[in-house]
């Protein structure tokens, strides 16, 4: 039976090495890409019926950087898919580079958008190309895709460093995505619409980010809705994710409210029961 440090020094004797498994059949160097993207900013993505959302935690926010885009962890592939990281963003930009080329080179040779599945089935097979060959390390960084196509409608999909993918209806990567996805598996409803999924993504921000008050600096979000029948995306400015932000406040003000007022007659209707009770008792 191994002790604690046995088992640590286990770890160090096969961490070295992406190709080499550990005697529990794990692969120490995967893990701990794993583990940086769980410290990278959130980013998390919802399905609704009239389009879909993409929406990230910016942590660079100081005041004298300059930005050249609208969005700094949503990244734009194509007309019909875009994506968010999680993690090293220098390894992301190699990946969004291969994804826009992949699907620029679809459109050229069958005239038609790249199906967001085969998409990103492709990089998968990149990203697990790194973890099985000598001398390489894994990319660390997880991607969040939503796109559109005619076969299957709007699109959820997430992959990690190890290649291994999956779609969803929301799901969030990054820090805190554990309590994100126990929030998002009570709130979220297959019939919801953008707005409301909008909404749903600044409530559960507002549960789990460290900071105390939400602004359109720390938060971005993308859509991708579909315009005269073809897929449209678009970066929310910071008035409108600002606007959105106070609808949110406002919103969980009245839900606050209401509860305040439910416990309030619960309180009020257990005391004229004691009273009740109490006035019985005598003549009894």
């Amino acid at each position: 039976e191994f002790t604690k440090s046995a088992q640590a020094k286990m770890a160090q004797r096969y961490d070295g090495r992406t190709t080499i498994f550990s005697p529990e059949g794990r692969l120490y160097q995967v893990e701990y890409a794993m583990e940086a993207i769980s410290h990278a900013g959130a980013c998390l993505g919802i399905v609704a019926k009239d389009g879909i959302l993409l929406a990230a935690e910016k942590k660079n926010v100081a005041k004298l950087l300059e930005t050249s885009s609208l969005a700094e962890k949503i990244f734009k592939i194509d007309n019909h898919v875009a994506c968010s990281v999680a993690g090293i963003t220098a390894d992301a930009n190699i990946l969004i580079n291969n994804l826009r080329i992949w699907s620029q080179q679809h459109r050229l040779q069958y005239q038609e958008d790249m199906p967001v599945e085969q998409l990103v089935t492709r990089l998968c097979d990149t990203k697990q190309g790194y973890t099985q060959h000598g001398g390489l390390r894994p990319f660390g960084v997880s991607l969040l895709y939503m796109g559109y196509d005619k076969n299957f409608g709007f699109q959820l999909y997430q992959s990690d460093p190890s290649g291994n993918y999956g779609g969803w209806f929301a799901t969030c990567i990054g820090q805190n995505n554990q309590a994100v996805q126990s929030i998002l598996k009570q709130e979220y409803k297959d019939d919801c619409t953008l707005r409301e999924a909008l909404l749903l993504a600044v409530k559960v921000f507002a549960k789990t980010l460290d900071s105390t008050t939400l602004t359109s600096e720390k938060l971005e979000f993308a859509t991708l809705t579909l315009v005269n029948n073809k897929p449209t995306f678009a970066v929310m400015k910071p008035e409108k994710v600002s606007e959105l932000l106070k609808e949110g406040k406002r919103i969980k003000e009245e839900e606050e409210e209401a509860e305040r007022a439910k416990k309030e007659a619960k309180t009020r209707q257990r005391r004229a029961a004691q009273k009740g009770s109490a006035k019985e008792a005598p003549s009894s």
